[in-house]
């Protein structure tokens, strides 16, 4: 069994807004601010997909999605998460866990983890219990702890069937 790592990184800036929602792990939560970003600003998936990409060696979410395309402008981030399946299970890839750091002061995320792990456990069809995801915050420090963005890093765990 060959077994692969991959780590994501995102950060998003936040902007005060009414006028689309909050997206995190491809849920929607209720919050006054939105991230700046091209497509729907789900931040978590965005790292999410970085890091299967790199566990995998098949490039990055700028690669595959570019922000210069229009067809991304405000795109739904589940589905370029799942644009990201048929790449792995064509190359042998099967995801064996998943563990993701939401850095934010604000919301607080904590009554949404478990809604977060079922979205992703849903668009990945695999089993929750291979999907963890904690928040943290940055103690009041820099542009994350003043509320002005949100990061998260997320790492996975890969296997290649032998089959490959």
């Amino acid at each position: 069994m060959n077994m692969r790592v991959g780590i994501g990184y995102d950060i998003h800036k936040l902007i005060d807004s009414s006028e689309l929602d909050f997206k995190l792990a491809g849920i929607s939560i209720p919050f006054e601010k939105r991230c700046v970003a091209h497509s729907d600003g789900d931040v978590a998936i965005h790292a999410l997909i970085d890091a299967l990409l790199g566990a995998t060696a098949l490039g990055d979410i700028g690669t595959h999605f570019p922000d210069t395309d229009p067809k991304y402008k405000n795109a739904d981030s589940t589905v370029l998460l799942q644009h990201c399946l048929p790449l792995l299970k064509n190359n042998g890839y099967s995801i064996e866990n998943i563990d993701i750091n939401i850095i934010a002061e604000q919301p607080k995320l904590s009554p949404y983890i478990d809604l977060m792990r079922n979205s992703l456990s849903k668009i990945l069809n695999i089993d929750k219990t291979k999907i963890s995801i904690k928040a943290k915050t940055n103690e009041q420090l820099d542009a994350i702890g003043r509320g002005e963005a949100i990061a998260v890093q997320a790492v996975v765990l890969v296997v290649k069937s032998l089959n490959y």
